[in-house]
């Protein structure tokens, strides 16, 4: 059983919504030392506003121990499982590139409503990836905070139960799937009618998200800067969606609901 919340709330909210949110998932010193390695890699000063002289800097894969060790305690395990199933996912020791927003009068173009991808097919060289009706390549997306994250601090825009309205858009795409690209406008017109949920909380709050909700980032209108991690988990196989004994994961059964199954 997961500290704060049973197994079956956790469950039953992620089928509900398509994210669960898991308030101090990660140790607070973890959290803390992840900030502050963060900090020195974009060569701003923390208590000095006139250094964050960009609306968004981008910090490649960082691997030391305090990334390691992130997502990788029993607790976060046990959620993986819960929704993933178990031994469907394979662990991972860092949490890939790092968004970090900062106020700033310039806003970025790069908030429009989407899911993640997770594979480019073979000859493909873009930068837009692709993901189909099996979530090939992402078990689940996750989102790390390490940073106080308030309204005003360009939290990630979530439309809660949008992982409903995606199976029926990959559907027609087949096992090929689609990039992006192609499927950005299609999923932000399916999902229109969901409200929208803001992703705030605090350092080492995690939110653990079906790979098929819809969301979106947004500029940055207050004081303090964002830092958050935005990584797969990575799947040990696609989804299956007609399992034999029927053992269906969290992710699964609401691929089959979106589908009317």
């Amino acid at each position: 059983m997961l500290t704060g919340m049973d197994d079956t709330t956790l469950t039953s909210r992620f089928l509900r919504d398509g994210f669960v949110k898991l308030e101090g998932a990660v140790a607070p010193l973890v959290a803390e030392h992840c900030a502050r390695l963060l900090w020195r890699e974009t060569g701003c000063d923390r208590d000095d506003p006139a250094t964050w002289t960009k609306p968004v800097h981008w910090v490649g894969e960082m691997t030391q121990g305090p990334f390691a060790a992130a997502p990788n305690s029993p607790y976060l395990h046990h959620a993986y499982d819960l929704l993933a199933g178990p031994g469907r996912w394979l662990p991972r020791y860092s949490l890939g590139s790092f968004p970090l927003r900062f106020p700033h009068e310039e806003e970025p173009d790069d908030a429009g409503w989407h899911i993640e991808g997770g594979y480019l097919p073979e000859g493909e060289n873009g930068s837009w990836h692709f993901t189909n009706l099996r979530s090939r390549g992402r078990a689940l997306l996750m989102l790390y905070l390490f940073s106080e994250v308030g309204e005003a601090d360009a939290p990630t825009r979530i439309r809660a139960g949008s992982h409903l309205d995606v199976p029926k858009v990959l559907e027609k795409h087949g096992d090929d799937g689609a990039s992006m690209l192609t499927l950005a406008p299609e999923l932000e017109a399916a999902s229109r009618h969901r409200p929208t949920v803001l992703a705030t909380g605090s350092p080492g709050d995690v939110f653990l998200c079906h790979p098929f909700l819809v969301h979106a980032a947004q500029p940055h209108h207050g004081t303090r800067p964002r830092f958050l991690a935005q990584p797969p988990l990575m799947p040990d196989a696609p989804y299956d969606l007609d399992r034999a004994d029927g053992d269906h994961s969290p992710v699964e059964i609401t691929i089959r609901q979106g589908l009317g199954r």
